[in-house]
This record gives structure tokens, C-alpha cells and sequence, in this order.
């Protein structure tokens, strides 16, 4: 484990999203600890169609435009909440959407959460199980995730045996060439497609 710097989340989302593979989400509630390995991720730039920046600062998404490593959680299709980490600089309005998660603590409460989950690579795979099960909503939305004690970012080596592959990005209508979603190739846990856009 490793802390994650300021300075390395202030690039490009599309190099963000490939270097946060392999690194870990934590949440702490009540003394209670849940955490997940990050294995997949979508970019989202300014400049891109499909991001909800590129059409300005709104009420909604005003976390975007905040310095790297702020979290943005929004909600969509009347029923899911996704969970981004903002990259480059403040101003900038770019994140990473984080789209699937290996579980590693807390699994027992991420099931009561997830009751629709029968296997552990149900619990995280898309990004609106994962704030269905970390219990995360637009309440979490603008917390320094380098600095919190509540919900962070850890970092860690990946593992020498890991391919990281890349494809277009899930349920999105513009930009839909990007090759900017990233993943570990055959990892179990990566999501199976479920619709997502920042």
C-alpha cells in the first residue's frame, strides 16, 4: 500500500484512469470497513461529448471543476448513483468513473446491501453496485478522497501477472469511439456492461 498524490491525479483523466487499476476504495462507517480493489475505470475529459463538463459547471456536477482526487457521485436513470474521483486541475472538469471493484472487506454487509448479489464478483461489477453496496450517495459527492478518514483512495503496485486492456465506453451516445474505458483483462469482477457516462 501506498498513499496516492495529488500531483498523480492531475493529469489527463485518460492517464488517471489507467494508473488508478489496481489501487483500493475505502469507506468507514461506525468503526465499520469496507474496501474494493479498483479493476475498472472510464475517462472523461472536458473536451469530451460524452462528459457532463463539457457543457459547463452546473449545480449537478460543480465537483468536477474541483482540484484532483474530489469526489464525484452523481445520480442517473432515476434509480443508480456512480461514483467518480476528479483528475486534473481545479477548473479543468474531468474524472474517472469507477466502474468495477474487487471486493475486500466488509463483504458481509456489502451482501445485505446488494441482496440481488449470490456470488462475491456480483457485488461491484458496474458502477451502480458499487454505491449501492459502499452505500454511497450524492451526499459523498466533494470529499477529499487524499485527505478523509471517512472514504479514500489507497494506493498499490499491480500485480506482474495483470493485462490492462482497452475498449470503448459503456452506454454512452457520444464519443463512442474513445477508447477509454480500461480494465484487467479476464478479471472476474470487471462489469458486465452495465449503462454509465459521466
Amino acid at each position: 500500500m501506498k498513499d496516492i498524490t495529488r500531483e498523480q491525479l492531475r493529469k489527463s483523466a485518460v492517464i488517471v484512469a489507467e494508473k488508478l487499476l489496481g489501487s483500493f476504495v475505502y469507506k468507514v462507517e461506525n468503526g465499520k470497513v469496507l474496501a474494493g480493489r479498483i479493476v475498472e475505470t472510464e475517462a472523461y475529459t472536458f473536451n469530451d461529448a460524452a462528459c457532463h463538463a463539457s457543457r459547463g459547471m452546473t449545480k449537478r456536477n460543480k465537483e468536477m471543476f474541483s482540484d484532483a482526487g474530489i469526489s464525484y457521485v452523481y445520480f442517473t436513470y432515476g434509480m443508480h448513483h456512480c461514483f467518480n474521483v476528479v483528475t486534473n486541475r481545479e477548473g479543468f472538469g474531468e474524472a474517472v468513473l469507477i466502474r468495477g471493484l474487487e471486493p475486500v472487506e466488509g463483504i458481509e454487509t456489502m451482501f445485505e446491501r446488494r441482496i440481488k448479489a449470490k456470488k462475491d464478483i456480483d457485488l461491484l461489477s458496474g458502477p451502480g453496485k458499487i454505491c449501492q453496496a459502499f452505500a454511497l450517495t450524492t451526499s459523498e459527492s466533494g470529499i477529499d478522497m487524499l485527505t478523509s478518514e471517512g472514504f479514500y483512495l489507497v494506493g498499490a503496485d499491480k500485480k506482474k501477472s495483470e493485462k490492462i486492456v482497452t475498449s470503448s465506453r459503456v452506454g454512452i451516445t457520444q464519443n463512442v469511439d474513445a477508447q477509454w474505458r480500461f480494465f484487467f483483462d479476464q478479471n472476474p469482477y470487471v462489469s458486465k456492461g452495465k449503462p454509465s457516462g459521466v
